[in-house]
């Protein structure tokens, strides 16, 4: 079955939050991995899905800032991983397959926004190689274990994929270094991954899902000068939150991937582009930032980054 980028009339909205979308849920017996799941919306992400009756892995980049933030929170277990540095994804992966345990929802979480101009790996323009290629590893060194038949995979897109499709010419961002079009791009990236994986995978009945979280003041921000938050209008001087028209709490935040991840609305559907509990309308032609640009559901456009991400990385759970 399939639909398009429309609207399915959820009755859910961006007010809702993670527990709502949750309620008459079980997910007793069911194995989720939430990179990023000890910061922000994915922290609130966890919680949502412990309280549902999930067991979650949080693999960590700060295992000490994990333990801390996950403390006392039952149904938990955290390993390391670095997305930046792909011999982290595979050890991460390996250690998890060698359980012999199954993985019932994967959302891809974590990521890094704006930052200063960074190289990781072999060169690699830091935004990218973290928020798309570490991800890209992952979920194909982890597919083993994907079990077939009903998982889903949640690709934590941005509206921010607005600034930038992927820049073929020069993905890794060699000249003109722009942080957010470079964000944009890795946001695109995430977006049409899911289209991609969805298109390999939906026959063994595992589908994928990119969405847009909402305006949320998190520790994501933490790439970004002080003079430029307060430039925004998002803090005071003083460093004091600014409420912000729109903006959500986290646990807002954090309804739309625990939705794509577990909603029986969703049977059936993939590939799909998701905001505020619903799917996504296309963005319309005047350049308001809202809906979903066509850039982000080329299937084209998304079996050539599959591809180039497979040559990038050396990983392709799907070759052959």
């Amino acid at each position: 079955m399939s639909i398009g980028q429309h609207k399915i009339g959820s009755g859910f909205g961006a007010a809702s939050t993670a527990d709502e979308v949750l309620a008459g849920i079980d997910l007793t017996g069911k194995l989720a991995i939430v990179t990023g799941g000890y910061s922000g919306i994915g922290l609130e992400t966890t919680r949502a899905l412990t309280r549902a009756g999930a067991h979650v892995v949080v693999p960590a980049r700060r295992r000490s800032t994990a333990d801390e933030a996950l403390a006392g929170l039952s149904g938990v277990e955290v390993d390391e991983l670095d997305l930046a540095d792909q011999d982290s994804v595979r050890g991460f992966a390996e250690r998890f397959l060698a359980g012999g345990r199954t993985i019932d929802i994967m959302i891809d979480s974590a990521g890094i926004m704006a930052c200063p101009e960074t190289r990781v790996g072999p060169g690699w323009e830091a935004q990218f190689a973290t928020n798309h290629l570490g991800h890209f590893a992952l979920v194909n060194r982890l597919w083993p274990a994907i079990e077939p038949g009903g998982a889903r995979v949640v690709s934590v897109s941005s509206r921010a994929h607005h600034y930038s499709g992927i820049r073929w010419d020069d993905v890794q961002w060699r000249q003109g270094y722009d942080k957010w079009h470079a964000y944009g791009q890795a946001k695109t990236a995430n977006a049409l991954f899911a289209v991609h994986l969805d298109r390999l995978a939906a026959d063994r009945g595992v589908r994928a899902f990119s969405l847009h979280p909402g305006g949320i003041l998190t520790p994501l921000q933490r790439h970004l000068p002080r003079e430029e938050m307060i430039a925004n209008g998002w803090i005071d001087e003083e460093g004091n939150e600014i409420p912000q028209p729109g903006f959500k709490t986290p646990e807002q935040g954090a309804a739309t991937q625990v939705w794509a991840a577990t909603s029986p609305q969703l049977a059936g559907l993939g590939g799909l582009y998701l905001e505020d509990c619903d799917v996504a309308e296309p963005a319309p032609a005047d350049g308001e930032r809202v809906g979903v640009k066509d850039w982000a559901t080329d299937p084209e456009q998304a079996a050539r980054l599959w591809a180039l991400s497979a040559e990038l990385t050396g990983v392709d759970a799907f070759a052959g």
